[in-house]
Order: C-alpha cells, then structure tokens, then sequence
C-alpha cells in the first residue's frame, strides 16, 4: 500500500457527501436496511468511499440478515485496520480502511464458513465498481 490518504476537514467534506462524511470520517452509521448495498447483488468489488481502495468482493458478499452489506473476509487483509469501540455501551470491533482511516464498520464473530467472520460494512462508507 503506498502512502496513507490524508486530506484537511474541508477536503473531505468537499469530497464526500453529508450522509458519507458523517458515517466515514465520524464514526456514524446508518440504518439497517436503508444502504445502498444491503440487497445489491451485482458482481464486482467495494472500494473505500474515501481512497478508492478496494476492500471486498462480491464473491464474499452474503445475506446476513442484519440490513448492512456483509462480508466473510475482505479482499486483502491489510488493507483493513481494526480498533477496539467502547461506544454505546459496548465493546465491538471497529473495521477501518487502512489506506485513509475511513470508518467502515464492525466486524463479528458470527459469520458463515470458512472464516466465521461478518464484516458488518455500511453502505455509505463504500462506492461500487462492477467487474
């Protein structure tokens, strides 16, 4: 991965819409069955709304039934970072883009074989390119 995606405030408000500021660079997230992405079932690769970073495929893609778009692995594990979220009085797994330090979302250990893990990615942390 080359150098890290940095931008001022104001860059990323220019680049990213309200709703895709707010999830991407504060945290945010939105609600389940509303993204984008939740019911899309066309086949290509997720890129990071911030860098364009490709971070999952549609061949990892599964229903979840949460109403977010899940993943059971991204396509390269580095370009993933992962925090510990204390917020809403719980402890998650925060996803990141490793490339920007865009929010992503959570990841869980309740998803399907082989690797038992939910990539649980909210749609307006994503942009999609077809194959």
């Amino acid at each position: 991965m080359s150098e890290k995606v940095q931008r001022s405030e104001a860059g990323w408000r220019e680049l990213l819409s309200e709703d895709e500021y707010r999830v991407a660079r504060e945290h945010g997230t939105e609600r389940a069955f509303t993204g984008r992405y939740w019911d899309h079932h066309e086949e290509g690769d997720y890129l990071c709304v911030c860098c364009a970073t490709p971070l999952f495929s549609s061949a990892q893609k599964y229903e979840s039934g949460s109403g977010w778009p899940s993943y059971w692995q991204p396509i390269d594990e580095t370009r993933l970072a992962m925090n510990v979220d204390r917020s809403h009085g719980m402890v998650r797994t925060e996803v990141l883009c490793a490339n920007c330090d865009a929010h992503l979302g959570h990841v869980f250990e309740d998803g399907p074989e082989p690797t038992g893990l939910r990539y649980c990615i909210n749609s307006l942390s994503l942009r999609f390119r077809p194959a």
